[in-house]
């Protein structure tokens, strides 16, 4: 069975613009030995060749085949809904480009959705005329739940505040198609063209990441380099299938890959 590898971003490749140590050798050695990888954010703002130059500027070189975001597990989501949808965005570059390209219409009127990502560039105006739209029957489509990282200085509100505010407006719960969400866990798998047993998810929270893959049935690994402390695990009720300090420090081939 073919083997491969969903991997989270910030916080396993990168901390904000610094490169992880050792993610970039981690990155070459797949490529190396032809081991299929996608990197799998939830980030719908950035297009595909935009996570590619981000990564680029870091030293790991890789095509936007390499990557699959949740603006793109949007996209599909919506389109296998019937041809001919229309949709309200509240987001920026990838999201919109991926609307677009599963034939999508973006409307300012009467959308059959209201979609929502992340993005800076939307104003409260905006947000109520989705909460309008929704109240009226419009479907509520969020890309991903992702908190705000709660530090000062943050230029970015967070999508899952966004959403809340929403939610409690319309009272309506948004339909979230992003991590753990399996929708974006099932399509980035066959996005790769891989088989449940043959998937193994990397990341560095246990709330996304790791609860998606276990929850898919995946292999998961966790790695403590970005957002998950080893001693607040005890707390939830799943584990990953194995904890590393850094993706660095993986060893290749998986143990679960000879079984």
């Amino acid at each position: 069975m073919k083997q491969g590898l969903l991997i989270d971003m910030d916080g396993v490749i990168y901390s904000g613009e610094l490169l992880i140590e050792g993610a970039d050798r981690f990155i070459n050695n797949l490529i190396k030995k032809d081991i299929p990888f996608t990197f799998m954010t939830n980030n719908s703002q950035r297009t595909r060749l935009e996570v590619v130059r981000k990564l680029k500027h870091l030293g790991i070189d890789v095509t936007v085949d390499h990557v699959y975001t949740s603006a793109m597990a949007t996209g599909k989501f919506l389109g296998d809904q019937g041809s001919h949808g229309t949709a309200y965005v509240l987001g920026e570059g990838g999201l919109l480009a991926s609307l677009h390209e599963n034939g999508i219409t973006l409307v300012n009127t009467d959308p059959e959705f209201v979609v929502l990502g992340e993005g800076r560039n939307f104003t409260l105006e905006m947000v109520q005329r989705a909460v309008d739209m929704i109240l009226a029957g419009a479907k509520f489509i969020t890309t991903n739940r992702d908190p705000s990282p709660k530090k000062p200085g943050w230029n970015n509100l967070g999508i899952a505040a966004t959403t809340a505010m929403i939610e409690e407006a319309t009272g309506r719960k948004a339909f979230v198609t992003g991590k753990p969400s399996p929708v974006m866990m099932r399509s980035a798998r066959k996005y790769l063209g891989l088989e449940t047993g043959g998937t193994t998810v990397i990341g560095d929270t246990m709330e996304t990441d790791i609860q998606g893959g276990v929850q898919m049935g995946y292999k998961t690994i966790l790695v403590l380099s970005g957002i998950a402390q080893k001693e607040d695990l005890s707390h939830y009720a799943f584990k990953p299938d194995l904890i590393s300090s850094s993706i660095d420090k993986i060893d290749l081939p998986l143990r679960w890959w000879e079984s």
